[in-house]
Protein backbone atom coordinates (compact mmCIF):
# COMPACT_ATOMS: atom_id res chain seq x y z
CA UNK A 1 0.00 0.00 0.00
CA UNK A 2 1.35 3.80 -0.99
CA UNK A 3 1.83 6.18 1.01
CA UNK A 4 -1.25 7.91 -0.44
CA UNK A 5 -3.37 5.18 -0.21
CA UNK A 6 -2.50 4.17 3.74
CA UNK A 7 -3.09 8.60 4.19
CA UNK A 8 -6.64 7.42 2.92
CA UNK A 9 -7.62 4.64 4.96
CA UNK A 10 -6.26 6.79 8.35
CA UNK A 11 -8.00 9.52 7.15
CA UNK A 12 -11.29 7.62 5.94
CA UNK A 13 -11.14 6.02 9.24
CA UNK A 14 -10.42 9.18 11.61
CA UNK A 15 -13.76 10.57 9.87
CA UNK A 16 -16.42 7.50 10.13
CA UNK A 17 -18.70 9.87 12.59
CA UNK A 18 -21.86 7.48 13.05
CA UNK A 19 -23.82 11.12 14.13
CA UNK A 20 -24.34 14.07 12.22
CA UNK A 21 -21.65 16.09 10.97
CA UNK A 22 -20.78 19.11 8.18
CA UNK A 23 -18.61 18.87 5.36
CA UNK A 24 -15.39 21.14 6.02
CA UNK A 25 -13.66 20.32 3.10
CA UNK A 26 -11.47 17.51 0.78
CA UNK A 27 -8.09 16.52 2.29
CA UNK A 28 -5.02 17.54 0.43
CA UNK A 29 -1.70 15.21 0.68
CA UNK A 30 1.43 16.73 -1.13
CA UNK A 31 0.20 19.58 -2.77
CA UNK A 32 -2.90 17.17 -4.45
CA UNK A 33 -6.64 17.29 -3.09
CA UNK A 34 -8.05 14.17 -2.49
CA UNK A 35 -11.15 13.98 -3.92
CA UNK A 36 -14.13 12.32 -2.06
CA UNK A 37 -11.29 11.84 1.46
CA UNK A 38 -13.91 14.99 2.79
CA UNK A 39 -12.64 16.12 6.26
CA UNK A 40 -15.87 16.41 8.46
CA UNK A 41 -16.63 18.07 11.73
CA UNK A 42 -19.56 16.25 14.31
CA UNK A 43 -22.09 17.82 16.06
CA UNK A 44 -22.26 16.22 19.16
CA UNK A 45 -18.46 17.67 19.98
CA UNK A 46 -19.01 21.41 19.01
CA UNK A 47 -19.95 22.19 23.11
CA UNK A 48 -15.72 22.04 23.10
CA UNK A 49 -15.13 24.79 21.64
CA UNK A 50 -12.99 25.95 18.39
CA UNK A 51 -10.32 27.88 17.37
CA UNK A 52 -10.48 29.25 13.53
CA UNK A 53 -6.89 31.20 13.22
CA UNK A 54 -4.56 32.50 9.85
CA UNK A 55 -3.05 35.47 8.43
CA UNK A 56 -4.84 38.15 6.92
CA UNK A 57 -6.45 36.95 3.32
CA UNK A 58 -5.62 33.67 4.28
CA UNK A 59 -9.81 32.89 4.26
CA UNK A 60 -11.30 32.87 7.87
CA UNK A 61 -14.14 34.57 7.32
CA UNK A 62 -15.32 32.46 4.61
CA UNK A 63 -14.74 29.52 7.45
CA UNK A 64 -16.66 30.95 9.56
CA UNK A 65 -19.07 31.73 6.98
CA UNK A 66 -19.01 27.91 5.73
CA UNK A 67 -19.53 26.56 9.50
CA UNK A 68 -22.61 28.92 10.07
CA UNK A 69 -23.95 27.76 6.77
CA UNK A 70 -23.54 24.30 7.80
CA UNK A 71 -25.05 24.70 11.45
CA UNK A 72 -28.21 27.05 9.91
CA UNK A 73 -29.19 23.53 7.38
CA UNK A 74 -28.67 21.44 10.85
CA UNK A 75 -31.07 23.28 12.56
CA UNK A 76 -28.48 25.03 14.65
CA UNK A 77 -28.95 28.95 15.34
CA UNK A 78 -25.59 30.86 15.44
CA UNK A 79 -24.24 34.36 17.20
CA UNK A 80 -21.46 35.83 14.82
CA UNK A 81 -19.64 39.61 15.68
CA UNK A 82 -18.92 41.01 12.86
CA UNK A 83 -15.86 43.44 13.81
CA UNK A 84 -14.91 43.98 9.76
CA UNK A 85 -18.35 44.07 8.85
CA UNK A 86 -17.56 40.90 6.07
CA UNK A 87 -19.97 38.59 7.30
CA UNK A 88 -23.52 39.61 6.40
CA UNK A 89 -23.35 38.47 2.82
CA UNK A 90 -24.95 35.65 4.30
CA UNK A 91 -27.88 36.46 4.04
CA UNK A 92 -27.75 36.69 0.55
CA UNK A 93 -27.76 33.42 -1.99
CA UNK A 94 -23.90 33.18 -3.60
CA UNK A 95 -22.70 33.47 -7.43
CA UNK A 96 -20.78 30.48 -9.40
CA UNK A 97 -17.75 30.45 -11.19
CA UNK A 98 -15.21 28.38 -12.78
CA UNK A 99 -13.27 28.78 -9.50
CA UNK A 100 -15.61 27.54 -7.33
CA UNK A 101 -17.47 25.02 -9.13
CA UNK A 102 -13.61 23.38 -9.65
CA UNK A 103 -13.21 23.76 -6.19
CA UNK A 104 -16.44 21.69 -5.60
CA UNK A 105 -15.83 18.83 -7.95
CA UNK A 106 -12.54 18.22 -5.81
CA UNK A 107 -14.62 18.11 -2.63
CA UNK A 108 -17.39 15.78 -3.81
CA UNK A 109 -20.45 18.25 -3.26
CA UNK A 110 -22.37 20.16 -4.99
CA UNK A 111 -22.30 24.25 -4.97
CA UNK A 112 -26.07 25.15 -3.92
CA UNK A 113 -26.54 28.95 -3.86
CA UNK A 114 -28.32 29.74 -1.16
CA UNK A 115 -29.13 32.55 1.40
CA UNK A 116 -29.29 32.14 4.88
CA UNK A 117 -32.16 33.74 7.57
CA UNK A 118 -30.26 36.37 9.29
CA UNK A 119 -31.03 38.24 12.41
CA UNK A 120 -28.94 41.85 12.47
CA UNK A 121 -28.24 43.08 16.15
CA UNK A 122 -26.32 46.04 17.42
CA UNK A 123 -24.66 47.73 20.78
CA UNK A 124 -24.28 50.94 19.26
CA UNK A 125 -25.45 53.51 16.15
CA UNK A 126 -25.38 50.24 13.72
CA UNK A 127 -28.94 49.18 11.99
CA UNK A 128 -30.42 46.20 13.81
CA UNK A 129 -32.19 45.21 16.89
CA UNK A 130 -30.78 47.04 20.03
CA UNK A 131 -28.89 44.57 23.01
CA UNK A 132 -28.74 46.19 25.84
CA UNK A 133 -28.86 45.07 29.61
CA UNK A 134 -28.70 46.73 32.76
CA UNK A 135 -26.09 48.10 35.08
CA UNK A 136 -28.53 45.99 38.47
CA UNK A 137 -28.31 42.89 35.79
CA UNK A 138 -24.18 42.87 35.88
CA UNK A 139 -24.14 42.87 39.77
CA UNK A 140 -21.71 44.15 41.84
CA UNK A 141 -18.70 41.51 41.43
CA UNK A 142 -18.98 41.48 37.41
CA UNK A 143 -19.87 45.10 37.01
CA UNK A 144 -15.98 45.50 39.24
CA UNK A 145 -14.00 43.29 37.23
CA UNK A 146 -15.69 44.88 34.36
CA UNK A 147 -14.13 47.86 35.50
CA UNK A 148 -10.70 46.17 37.01
CA UNK A 149 -11.20 47.61 40.59
CA UNK A 150 -8.99 45.99 43.67
CA UNK A 151 -10.82 44.93 46.45
CA UNK A 152 -10.94 47.74 48.61
CA UNK A 153 -12.94 49.48 45.67
CA UNK A 154 -15.09 46.13 45.23
CA UNK A 155 -16.13 46.96 48.37
CA UNK A 156 -17.51 50.09 48.11
CA UNK A 157 -19.29 48.56 45.18
CA UNK A 158 -20.65 46.09 46.59
CA UNK A 159 -21.96 48.66 49.69
CA UNK A 160 -23.25 50.71 46.53
CA UNK A 161 -25.15 47.78 45.59
CA UNK A 162 -26.84 47.44 48.83
CA UNK A 163 -27.76 50.20 49.34
CA UNK A 164 -29.74 50.48 46.31
CA UNK A 165 -31.39 47.47 47.23
CA UNK A 166 -32.35 48.58 50.33
CA UNK A 167 -34.05 51.83 49.25
CA UNK A 168 -35.39 50.11 46.07
CA UNK A 169 -32.86 52.49 44.05
CA UNK A 170 -32.75 50.85 40.58
CA UNK A 171 -29.47 50.65 38.84
CA UNK A 172 -30.59 50.81 34.98
CA UNK A 173 -27.85 52.64 33.16
CA UNK A 174 -24.48 54.24 33.49
CA UNK A 175 -26.14 57.60 34.46
CA UNK A 176 -27.71 55.94 37.28
CA UNK A 177 -24.21 54.57 38.26
CA UNK A 178 -22.72 58.12 38.15
CA UNK A 179 -25.33 59.83 39.95
CA UNK A 180 -24.97 57.67 42.87
CA UNK A 181 -21.43 57.81 43.32
CA UNK A 182 -21.93 61.73 42.76
CA UNK A 183 -24.32 61.28 46.10
CA UNK A 184 -22.27 58.91 48.06
CA UNK A 185 -19.16 61.46 47.66
CA UNK A 186 -21.40 64.28 49.07
CA UNK A 187 -25.03 64.73 50.41
CA UNK A 188 -25.32 60.62 51.34
CA UNK A 189 -21.91 60.20 52.76
CA UNK A 190 -23.25 60.33 56.50
CA UNK A 191 -25.99 58.23 55.68
CA UNK A 192 -24.12 55.49 53.84
CA UNK A 193 -21.58 55.06 56.63
CA UNK A 194 -23.92 55.11 59.36
CA UNK A 195 -25.61 51.75 57.70
CA UNK A 196 -22.52 50.32 56.16
CA UNK A 197 -19.33 51.31 57.49
CA UNK A 198 -16.47 54.17 55.95
CA UNK A 199 -16.46 54.75 52.56
CA UNK A 200 -12.89 56.03 51.62
CA UNK A 201 -13.74 59.12 48.99
CA UNK A 202 -10.26 58.45 46.66
CA UNK A 203 -12.10 54.92 46.03
CA UNK A 204 -14.99 56.63 44.76
CA UNK A 205 -13.55 58.90 42.96
CA UNK A 206 -11.36 56.35 41.11
CA UNK A 207 -14.98 54.33 40.68
CA UNK A 208 -16.39 57.36 39.01
CA UNK A 209 -13.53 58.10 36.29
CA UNK A 210 -13.74 54.32 35.44
CA UNK A 211 -17.61 54.14 35.12
CA UNK A 212 -17.22 57.88 32.86
CA UNK A 213 -14.33 56.39 31.01
CA UNK A 214 -16.48 53.13 30.00
CA UNK A 215 -19.39 55.85 29.00
CA UNK A 216 -17.21 57.26 26.37
CA UNK A 217 -16.62 54.65 24.72
CA UNK A 218 -19.70 54.38 23.75
CA UNK A 219 -21.40 51.85 26.72
CA UNK A 220 -24.26 54.22 27.86
CA UNK A 221 -25.98 52.98 24.50
CA UNK A 222 -25.39 49.93 25.85
CA UNK A 223 -26.25 50.00 29.17
CA UNK A 224 -30.31 50.33 29.49
CA UNK A 225 -33.77 48.88 28.63
CA UNK A 226 -34.92 46.94 27.71
CA UNK A 227 -32.94 44.31 28.32
CA UNK A 228 -32.25 41.69 25.44
CA UNK A 229 -33.49 38.06 26.05
CA UNK A 230 -30.70 36.02 25.68
CA UNK A 231 -33.73 32.83 24.26
CA UNK A 232 -33.95 35.03 20.93
CA UNK A 233 -30.55 33.75 19.68
CA UNK A 234 -32.16 30.29 19.67
CA UNK A 235 -34.62 30.55 16.69
CA UNK A 236 -35.53 28.67 13.03
CA UNK A 237 -37.21 30.11 10.49
CA UNK A 238 -40.10 28.70 8.79
CA UNK A 239 -37.93 25.98 7.28
CA UNK A 240 -36.34 24.75 10.31
CA UNK A 241 -32.84 26.06 9.24
CA UNK A 242 -30.86 28.39 12.42
CA UNK A 243 -30.91 31.63 12.29
CA UNK A 244 -27.63 33.78 11.88
CA UNK A 245 -28.01 36.23 14.32
CA UNK A 246 -25.44 38.93 13.14
CA UNK A 247 -23.90 41.69 15.88
CA UNK A 248 -22.29 44.32 13.78
CA UNK A 249 -19.80 45.89 15.32
CA UNK A 250 -17.79 47.89 12.57
CA UNK A 251 -17.95 51.00 14.77
CA UNK A 252 -16.43 49.58 18.17
CA UNK A 253 -12.84 48.46 17.34
CA UNK A 254 -11.36 51.36 19.25
CA UNK A 255 -13.21 50.70 22.14
CA UNK A 256 -12.54 47.25 23.20
CA UNK A 257 -13.62 47.93 26.85
CA UNK A 258 -17.43 47.64 25.39
CA UNK A 259 -16.68 44.82 23.41
CA UNK A 260 -15.28 42.95 26.43
CA UNK A 261 -18.13 44.00 28.25
CA UNK A 262 -20.80 42.96 25.93
CA UNK A 263 -19.30 39.51 25.64
CA UNK A 264 -19.03 39.29 28.99
CA UNK A 265 -22.70 40.00 29.95
CA UNK A 266 -23.68 37.95 26.88
CA UNK A 267 -22.01 34.72 28.17
CA UNK A 268 -22.86 35.06 31.72
CA UNK A 269 -26.32 35.79 30.72
CA UNK A 270 -26.86 32.71 28.80
CA UNK A 271 -25.07 30.85 31.44
CA UNK A 272 -28.02 31.77 34.14
CA UNK A 273 -30.71 31.22 31.55
CA UNK A 274 -30.05 28.04 29.85
CA UNK A 275 -31.16 25.08 31.63
CA UNK A 276 -28.16 22.34 31.96
CA UNK A 277 -27.94 19.84 29.21
CA UNK A 278 -25.02 17.66 29.14
CA UNK A 279 -23.75 16.44 25.91
CA UNK A 280 -26.16 16.80 23.49
CA UNK A 281 -26.03 15.15 19.94
CA UNK A 282 -25.42 18.73 18.89
CA UNK A 283 -25.60 22.57 20.04
CA UNK A 284 -28.46 24.32 21.10
CA UNK A 285 -26.20 27.60 20.03
CA UNK A 286 -22.90 28.29 18.14
CA UNK A 287 -21.13 31.50 19.14
CA UNK A 288 -18.06 33.18 16.39
CA UNK A 289 -16.36 36.05 18.09
CA UNK A 290 -14.62 37.20 15.14
CA UNK A 291 -11.19 39.66 16.03
CA UNK A 292 -10.69 37.88 19.06
CA UNK A 293 -7.49 39.88 19.84
CA UNK A 294 -9.93 43.07 20.93
CA UNK A 295 -11.28 41.00 23.83
CA UNK A 296 -7.80 39.68 25.77
CA UNK A 297 -5.65 42.55 24.43
CA UNK A 298 -7.53 45.38 26.54
CA UNK A 299 -9.20 42.46 28.98
CA UNK A 300 -8.31 42.67 33.03
CA UNK A 301 -7.00 39.50 34.72
CA UNK A 302 -9.89 39.61 36.61
CA UNK A 303 -11.82 39.71 33.61
CA UNK A 304 -9.99 36.80 31.41
CA UNK A 305 -10.22 34.60 34.70
CA UNK A 306 -14.18 35.27 34.23
CA UNK A 307 -14.18 34.59 30.81
CA UNK A 308 -12.12 31.31 31.20
CA UNK A 309 -14.42 30.33 33.74
CA UNK A 310 -17.73 30.52 32.16
CA UNK A 311 -15.80 29.16 28.85
CA UNK A 312 -14.89 25.92 30.90
CA UNK A 313 -18.70 25.68 31.99
CA UNK A 314 -20.73 27.01 29.45
CA UNK A 315 -20.63 23.73 27.63
CA UNK A 316 -22.80 21.58 29.77
CA UNK A 317 -25.42 24.04 28.82
CA UNK A 318 -25.44 22.62 25.01
CA UNK A 319 -23.25 26.65 23.79
CA UNK A 320 -20.36 25.93 21.30
CA UNK A 321 -18.12 29.09 21.09
CA UNK A 322 -15.41 30.01 18.13
CA UNK A 323 -12.84 32.52 18.53
CA UNK A 324 -11.29 33.71 15.30
CA UNK A 325 -7.95 35.57 15.40
CA UNK A 326 -4.73 36.00 13.42
CA UNK A 327 -2.69 33.88 15.42
CA UNK A 328 -3.23 31.29 18.38
CA UNK A 329 -0.99 33.16 20.28
CA UNK A 330 -3.48 36.01 20.72
CA UNK A 331 -5.48 33.78 23.05
CA UNK A 332 -4.05 33.18 26.56
CA UNK A 333 -3.54 29.57 27.22
CA UNK A 334 -5.88 29.17 30.21
CA UNK A 335 -8.17 29.74 26.97
CA UNK A 336 -6.74 27.64 24.11
CA UNK A 337 -6.72 24.85 25.95
CA UNK A 338 -10.41 24.58 26.40
CA UNK A 339 -10.42 24.46 22.41
CA UNK A 340 -10.88 21.36 21.35
CA UNK A 341 -11.64 22.17 17.27
CA UNK A 342 -8.80 23.97 15.71
CA UNK A 343 -8.79 25.06 11.72
CA UNK A 344 -5.30 26.95 11.37
CA UNK A 345 -5.33 28.64 8.02
CA UNK A 346 -1.69 29.70 6.63
CA UNK A 347 0.91 31.39 8.96
CA UNK A 348 3.22 33.97 7.91
CA UNK A 349 6.88 33.79 9.04
CA UNK A 350 8.74 37.02 8.17
CA UNK A 351 10.95 37.77 11.40
CA UNK A 352 13.00 34.90 13.70
CA UNK A 353 10.37 35.77 16.13
CA UNK A 354 7.71 34.28 13.82
CA UNK A 355 9.36 30.84 13.12
CA UNK A 356 10.03 30.55 16.47
CA UNK A 357 6.37 30.93 17.66
CA UNK A 358 5.02 28.92 14.42
CA UNK A 359 7.15 25.92 15.71
CA UNK A 360 5.02 26.43 18.95
CA UNK A 361 1.96 26.20 17.36
CA UNK A 362 2.77 23.48 15.30
CA UNK A 363 3.14 21.15 18.59
CA UNK A 364 -0.69 22.27 19.60
CA UNK A 365 -1.51 19.44 16.79
CA UNK A 366 -2.10 15.88 17.10
CA UNK A 367 1.69 14.16 15.99
CA UNK A 368 1.27 12.74 11.92
CA UNK A 369 3.24 10.85 9.89
CA UNK A 370 2.18 12.01 6.94
CA UNK A 371 2.68 16.09 7.81
CA UNK A 372 5.40 18.23 9.17
CA UNK A 373 2.90 20.15 10.52
CA UNK A 374 5.56 23.16 11.08
CA UNK A 375 6.18 23.39 7.28
CA UNK A 376 2.72 22.68 6.21
CA UNK A 377 1.29 25.68 8.55
CA UNK A 378 3.13 28.04 6.18
CA UNK A 379 2.67 26.68 3.00
CA UNK A 380 -1.15 26.31 3.34
CA UNK A 381 -2.94 28.82 -0.01
CA UNK A 382 -6.04 30.67 0.24
CA UNK A 383 -8.75 28.96 1.18
CA UNK A 384 -6.93 26.07 2.87
CA UNK A 385 -6.23 24.94 6.36
CA UNK A 386 -4.57 22.56 8.80
CA UNK A 387 -7.67 21.10 10.64
CA UNK A 388 -8.16 19.24 13.77
CA UNK A 389 -11.70 18.08 14.96
CA UNK A 390 -12.35 16.19 18.07
CA UNK A 391 -14.26 12.68 17.79
CA UNK A 392 -17.70 11.51 19.33
CA UNK A 393 -15.59 9.51 21.90
CA UNK A 394 -14.03 13.52 22.46
CA UNK A 395 -10.42 12.15 21.11
CA UNK A 396 -8.56 14.41 18.32
CA UNK A 397 -9.88 13.32 14.59
CA UNK A 398 -5.97 12.91 12.38
CA UNK A 399 -4.56 16.35 11.55
CA UNK A 400 -5.07 17.09 7.96
CA UNK A 401 -4.22 19.91 5.12
CA UNK A 402 -7.93 20.13 3.38
CA UNK A 403 -9.45 22.64 1.20
CA UNK A 404 -11.77 24.18 2.55
CA UNK A 405 -15.35 23.91 0.51
CA UNK A 406 -16.80 27.46 -0.90
CA UNK A 407 -19.44 29.22 0.94
CA UNK A 408 -23.18 28.55 -0.32
CA UNK A 409 -23.98 32.26 0.31
CA UNK A 410 -22.54 35.95 -0.95
CA UNK A 411 -18.97 35.98 -0.26
CA UNK A 412 -19.50 40.05 0.19
CA UNK A 413 -21.26 42.53 2.42
CA UNK A 414 -25.12 43.52 2.37
CA UNK A 415 -25.89 46.71 0.51
CA UNK A 416 -27.38 49.60 2.38
CA UNK A 417 -30.65 49.12 0.98
CA UNK A 418 -30.71 45.22 1.51
CA UNK A 419 -29.77 46.03 4.97
CA UNK A 420 -32.65 48.16 5.17
CA UNK A 421 -35.31 45.92 3.96
CA UNK A 422 -33.43 43.06 6.68
CA UNK A 423 -34.03 45.64 9.64
CA UNK A 424 -37.49 46.67 8.40
CA UNK A 425 -39.05 42.95 8.42
CA UNK A 426 -37.37 42.35 11.59
CA UNK A 427 -39.71 41.70 14.67
CA UNK A 428 -37.06 42.01 17.30
CA UNK A 429 -35.89 44.99 15.99
CA UNK A 430 -39.76 46.03 17.09
CA UNK A 431 -39.12 44.76 19.88
CA UNK A 432 -35.93 46.00 21.30
CA UNK A 433 -35.59 49.29 19.58
CA UNK A 434 -37.86 51.47 21.93
CA UNK A 435 -36.00 53.14 24.34
CA UNK A 436 -37.39 52.63 27.64
CA UNK A 437 -36.16 55.18 30.93
CA UNK A 438 -38.47 54.72 33.92
CA UNK A 439 -37.49 56.10 36.81
CA UNK A 440 -34.37 54.65 38.42
CA UNK A 441 -31.63 56.17 40.57
CA UNK A 442 -30.65 58.93 38.31
CA UNK A 443 -34.14 59.88 38.82
CA UNK A 444 -34.90 59.53 42.60
CA UNK A 445 -31.79 61.02 43.69
CA UNK A 446 -32.29 64.35 41.57
CA UNK A 447 -35.62 64.19 42.98
CA UNK A 448 -34.39 63.95 46.61
CA UNK A 449 -32.22 66.42 46.30
CA UNK A 450 -33.86 69.00 44.71
CA UNK A 451 -36.50 68.26 47.89
CA UNK A 452 -34.02 68.94 50.22
CA UNK A 453 -32.52 72.14 48.75
CA UNK A 454 -36.00 73.34 48.66
CA UNK A 455 -36.80 72.48 52.25
CA UNK A 456 -33.93 73.86 52.95
CA UNK A 457 -34.28 77.21 51.38
CA UNK A 458 -37.78 76.73 52.93
CA UNK A 459 -36.52 76.89 56.71
CA UNK A 460 -33.92 79.44 56.11
CA UNK A 461 -37.10 81.75 54.58
CA UNK A 462 -38.84 80.73 57.32
CA UNK A 463 -36.10 81.90 59.58
CA UNK A 464 -35.58 85.10 58.12
CA UNK A 465 -39.23 85.76 57.98
CA UNK A 466 -39.15 84.96 61.62
CA UNK A 467 -36.54 86.92 62.64
CA UNK A 468 -38.23 90.21 61.09
CA UNK A 469 -41.64 89.63 62.31
CA UNK A 470 -40.41 88.81 65.87
CA UNK A 471 -40.40 91.72 68.41
CA UNK A 472 -36.70 92.30 70.08
CA UNK A 473 -36.39 92.25 73.64
CA UNK A 474 -36.89 96.10 73.88
CA UNK A 475 -39.61 96.30 72.03
CA UNK A 476 -41.41 93.80 73.77
CA UNK A 477 -40.37 95.68 76.76
CA UNK A 478 -42.17 98.68 75.60
CA UNK A 479 -45.23 97.13 73.88
CA UNK A 480 -45.85 95.83 77.64
CA UNK A 481 -49.32 97.17 79.29
CA UNK A 482 -48.95 96.41 82.66
CA UNK A 483 -44.69 97.54 82.40
CA UNK A 484 -45.15 100.55 80.29
CA UNK A 485 -43.62 102.82 82.69
CA UNK A 486 -40.82 100.59 83.42
CA UNK A 487 -40.31 100.08 80.44
CA UNK A 488 -39.80 103.51 79.25
CA UNK A 489 -37.19 104.19 81.81
CA UNK A 490 -36.02 100.70 80.73
CA UNK A 491 -35.59 102.27 77.77
CA UNK A 492 -33.79 105.43 78.29
CA UNK A 493 -31.13 103.83 80.32
CA UNK A 494 -30.44 101.63 77.84
CA UNK A 495 -30.44 103.98 75.15
CA UNK A 496 -28.06 106.23 76.81
CA UNK A 497 -25.35 103.22 77.63
CA UNK A 498 -25.07 102.43 73.93
CA UNK A 499 -24.69 106.04 72.96
CA UNK A 500 -22.15 106.04 75.45
CA UNK A 501 -20.44 103.22 74.19
CA UNK A 502 -20.41 104.72 70.77
CA UNK A 503 -19.23 108.29 71.79
CA UNK A 504 -22.75 109.96 71.52
CA UNK A 505 -24.04 112.03 73.54
CA UNK A 506 -24.32 110.36 77.47
CA UNK A 507 -22.16 112.00 79.96
CA UNK A 508 -21.06 115.70 79.87
CA UNK A 509 -17.70 114.59 81.46
CA UNK A 510 -14.76 116.23 79.54
CA UNK A 511 -13.19 113.62 77.28
CA UNK A 512 -9.33 112.53 78.50
CA UNK A 513 -6.62 113.88 75.36
CA UNK A 514 -4.18 111.52 74.40
CA UNK A 515 -2.17 114.25 73.31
Amino acid sequence: MSDKEKFIAHINEGYNFKGESIVLGTAILDGEALPGVQIKLPLKTLNRHGLIAGATGTGKTKTLQILAEGFSLKSIPSFVMDIKGDFSGIAMPGTANDKITDRMNKIGIPFEPSGFPVELLTISNEKGARLRATVSEFGPVLFSKMLGLNDAQTGVMAMIFKYCDDNKLPLLDLKDMIKMLQYISNEGKTELQKSYGNIATTSVGTILRKVIELEQQGADVFFGEKSFEVEDLLRTDDEGRGVVSIIRLTDIQSRPKLFSTFLLCLLVEIYNTFPEAGDLDQPKLVMFIDEAHLIFSEATKELLDQIEAIIKLIRSKGVGIFFCTQNPVDIPEAVLAQLGLKIQHALRAFTAKDRKQIKLIAENYPMSDFYKTEDMLTSLGTGEAAISVLNEKGNPAPLSATLVRAPFSRMDILKPEEIDTFVGKSKLVEKYDEVIDRESAFEILKKKLEESEKEADGQKSDEVKKTKEEPSAVEKVLKSTTARQVGRTVARELTRGLLGVLGIGGSTRKKKSWF
